[in-house]
């Protein structure tokens, strides 16, 4: 009995017009990347696991995939290890290989062990698939690709404002209107824990605080007070949970909490001067908004941290986000390189675009004109024009099989091929070609410039 075919939870089959949108996407992205100064580069599919693990804080390490050691991996085992059934201790003997969780961390490993190839500071792209062991829901895969950029080698500000005119670039020319870039400063979040006197528990805050959109401030306090954080703590913070305003008036509010932390007035003073360099230069389609609850999971992150919205009518998760990271290749053995970078979910972009209708319908275009095939000494005349259609840059194509008439002109409609092409005997003889428009049903008789003409 045959087997059903499918596929696994969390990633799909793509047709070929949504292969033409995401190329639509890929596009503009790639062409701003560019135009930014940014450069290309590509990295193994997987790592090994010591590369990864580690590097995204608990919830990230068990998200994942994990690969498999090839042949009798238990061999080398430690037999007490594998009589308790240690899974820790046997990790390695199972798995020294990991697929990439994301493309920042790779990129870090990528500039250490490249580093004296590379002219710093390096602006580098990387548009590839990454893999987690997340659970599949709208918005959310288990494979998928990042589009990334990055500058490793500079700790100027200068480098966030242009992340964010970068941003609104892709977002202009992407028609997406009313986005949001939210920014916070990591430095904030430890003014934050420094004010209440919690700085050891850093991670676990900002984990919590992070939730606040999802769980409310309820479920915030709750989470908090799990991890240990005191009650008194927790109340002494809790005026940023009410934090609203304009980007100015809520510099105001953070001022005030955190006027007794040299670290926390060190990440306001470097948020005042990006929102005062963005405005001297007005963004055309995104709107920058300071958001003092964002922290996203990630433990390398100490500067600037950002998250992109899609506009509030669509309801998805973020669109983008990133960072700075001052010391990320240090992990590698290369001290004192500051990086930032942003990054953008090609697959809720498309979703967004899909559901605004976004996407030009210049994108579905393929083929421009099909040859109907009337059998072989008019297939070679087809072939001969469609050389010379191609040459000048038209997407032509003949039908392969001289089938009957009705099932050729079916076959250019369901694949929304705009003209079809009939070139019998009397077309032949007079050097000449019957074009069809399928829509209208008009039809000429004209010569090869002609067409080559009215189709370019």
């Amino acid at each position: 009995m045959a087997q059903k075919p499918s596929i696994p939870k969390g990633t799909r089959d793509f047709s070929p017009e949504e292969v033409a949108k995401r190329n639509y996407i890929f596009d503009i992205i790639k062409t701003q990347f560019k135009s930014f100064g940014f450069q290309p580069i590509e990295t193994p599919s997987f790592e090994n696991s010591s590369t990864l693990m580690g590097k995204y804080g608990e919830e990230g390490d068990r998200l994942i995939f994990k690969i498999l050691n090839s042949g009798d991996y238990l061999k080398k085992a430690d037999a007490k290890a594998l009589e308790l059934k240690d899974s820790t201790a046997l990790t390695y003997f199972v798995s020294e290989k990991a697929l990439r969780y994301d493309l920042t961390v790779p990129f870090a490993r990528y500039v250490v062990q490249h580093q004296n190839e590379i002219e710093f500071p390096f602006k580098r792209y990387q548009i590839q698939p990454v893999w987690r062991a997340d659970r599949p829901q709208k918005g959310r895969f288990r494979e998928f690709f990042q589009c990334d950029a990055d500058v490793v080698g500079s700790d100027s500000l200068w480098q966030e404002v242009e992340f964010i005119q970068l941003y609104d670039a892709v977002f202009t020319q992407l028609g997406l209107e009313d986005v949001t870039i939210k920014i916070n400063n990591r430095k904030i979040l430890s003014g934050f824990a420094e004010v209440i006197g919690e700085q050891d528990r850093l991670i676990d805050f900002t984990v919590a605080l992070d939730k606040l959109d999802k769980i409310g401030e309820a479920g915030v306090r709750k989470e908090m007070l799990d991890k240990g954080i005191s009650e008194k703590a927790i109340d002494k913070i809790s005026p940023i949970f009410d934090l609203k305003g304009s980007f100015a008036e809520k510099v105001s509010g953070l001022q005030t909490i955190l006027e007794s932390s040299e670290t926390g007035m060190k990440g306001i003073e470097e948020l005042q001067f990006i929102q005062n360099a963005v405005a001297e230069m007005p963004l055309k389609t995104a709107t920058l908004d300071l958001d003092v609850t964002l922290a996203r999971g990630l433990n390398y992150y100490t500067g600037a941290i950002f998250e992109v919205a899609a506009p509030e009518k669509v309801k998805m998760g973020s669109i983008g986000g990133g960072g700075r990271y001052d010391d990320l290749t240090g992990i590698f053995g290369l001290k004192n390189m500051s990086g930032m970078g942003i990054s953008f979910g090609l697959d809720r972009i498309y979703l967004v675009l899909e559901e605004l209708d976004l996407f030009p319908e210049t994108v579905r275009e393929n083929t421009k004109v099909l040859f109907i095939n009337f059998g072989d000494k008019e297939s070679l005349y087809a072939m001969k024009s469609i050389r010379s259609l191609r040459n000048a840059g038209i997407t032509a194509e003949l039908y392969p099989d001289s089938s009957k008439m009705g099932k050729q002109m079916k076959y250019a409609d369901k694949r929304d091929i705009p003209f079809v092409i009939l070139a019998g005997e009397e077309e032949i003889e007079q050097q000449t070609f019957t074009l069809k428009h399928m829509k209208s049903g008009e039809q000429d008789t004209i010569s090869l410039e002609d067409l080559v003409s009215k189709l370019s």
